[in-house]
């Protein structure tokens, strides 16, 4: 049995998963919960993207060695990954505590609380995971973002010993770079940046908007769109561009007789889901998707969407082609004044309504309405933002 175990470890560490899979099967048949063989096939599940396969044989392995700082360690990672945050940052406790220098678990343990927004917290854990590996550029990227978000100085440097990594890490690093003043803004984020963060923000999503920030912008376009002469009469399709974990469906759901959401996040999509309010929910970017679907949308609304992407001609030649002549679109963004976009301290864009007039109107998108609101707050501050509703000609 140990043999077999070792010799499907080496295979699964040299990249032979199959020839690993195979191993680990036989191991099973002579023990079906051999602790080893059922974490590393854990592993290998996480890797694979199967969640609930991971989340069962980590548990499973650490039923059987409870005190087992790897085994600890491995299903406080798989929690997170599971967006479970609670219970990983309970998990990763213990994990750090009987291995105080283990760097990823101490990187681990900091990211998951500060995605609960417990970032005080994060930031020792972050600090110690550099400390312990200062030449991963994860873990400096971590580090930023935590210094970023708790306000405290160092991001930027941290930002830059991350830009060694090349890659999805080094382009995170220059994005947070440019919101803190460092570098041109990119035209928009990577699509792998905007599905890890709001995989992230899901758990909290609804309750920090809707209560700590003040958020009402699917209200707010609701309310536009009404003044805008179109009464919620049902009977449209309409798609939600950006759904989230649902709130702006609810908002859009008298406009509806079939409604469509559409996000980046599965785990925004699996929180939608759980609403009820969607005929169809798809995971896929928002440009591509309209892109799909020429002329096939009543209404197409996006609220606190366009804000994730700097250049919108792509979206509004989108929006515009997905929908029928008469058609319309709503959509909420932060306010900038002076320069097309330009990315804001809190990692999103902030674009100039007249720009946005300007790209509409050569789209065959005509302005109905427009408001200026505060689309939420955010370290105490209003966050100025504009509606605004067009007609497709």
């Amino acid at each position: 049995m140990e043999a077999i175990v070792r010799e499907a470890a080496a295979r699964q560490a040299i990249g032979d998963i199959q020839g690993a899979i195979a191993l680990f099967r036989r191991a099973f048949e002579i023990d079906p919960d051999e602790p080893n063989a059922t974490h590393l096939m854990g592993l290998i599940a996480r890797q694979n993207g199967d969640m609930e396969l991971a989340l069962t044989l980590s548990r499973r392995a650490l039923a059987r060695m409870p005190e087992s700082p790897v085994f600890l360690a491995a299903r406080g990672a798989t929690l997170a990954a599971a967006g479970m945050l609670e219970e990983a940052v309970e998990v990763l406790g213990r994990a750090v505590a009987k291995r105080p220098a283990d760097a990823i678990s101490r990187r681990n343990l900091g990211q998951a609380l500060s995605a609960l927004g417990r970032v005080k917290e994060a930031l020792p854990h972050l600090r110690e995971a550099v400390a312990l590996a200062p030449n991963d550029p994860e873990a400096q990227l971590a580090l930023a973002h935590g210094l970023r978000e708790a306000g405290a100085p160092g991001a930027a440097e941290a930002a830059r010993r991350a830009l060694s990594a090349g890659g999805e890490v080094a382009a995170q690093a220059r994005f947070l770079l440019a919101s803190l003043g460092e570098g041109k803004a990119p035209a928009r984020p990577s699509a792998a940046y905007v599905r890890n963060l709001f995989d992230n923000y899901a758990p909290r999503f609804d309750a920090e908007l809707t209560g700590t920030l003040g958020y009402r912008t699917p209200e707010a376009l609701a309310a536009l769109l009404r003044g805008a002469g179109l009464e919620p009469k049902g009977g449209l399709d309409v798609l939600d561009a950006g759904c989230g974990t649902g709130l702006s469906g609810q908002a859009l759901r008298p406009w509806a007789g079939r409604m469509t959401g559409v996000d980046l996040s599965p785990r925004m999509l699996e929180a939608a889901l759980a609403r009820g309010v969607y005929d169809a929910l798809e995971e896929a970017d928002l440009v591509e998707f309209l892109a799909r679907h020429r002329g096939a949308y009543d209404l197409v609304a996006a609220a606190d969407v366009l804000n994730y992407l700097g250049d919108l001609a792509p979206a509004l030649n989108a929006m515009a082609a997905a929908l029928r002549p008469g058609g319309h679109a709503a959509f909420s963004v932060e306010t900038g004044l002076g320069t097309p976009y330009a990315l804001g301290p809190g990692m999103r864009y902030r674009h100039d309504p007249a720009h946005l007039i300007a790209l509409a109107e050569a789209t065959r998108l005509s302005l109905v309405e427009l408001e200026d609101v505060t689309l939420r707050e955010e370290r105490g501050e209003p966050v100025a933002g504009t509606l605004m509703v067009l007609r497709r000609d």
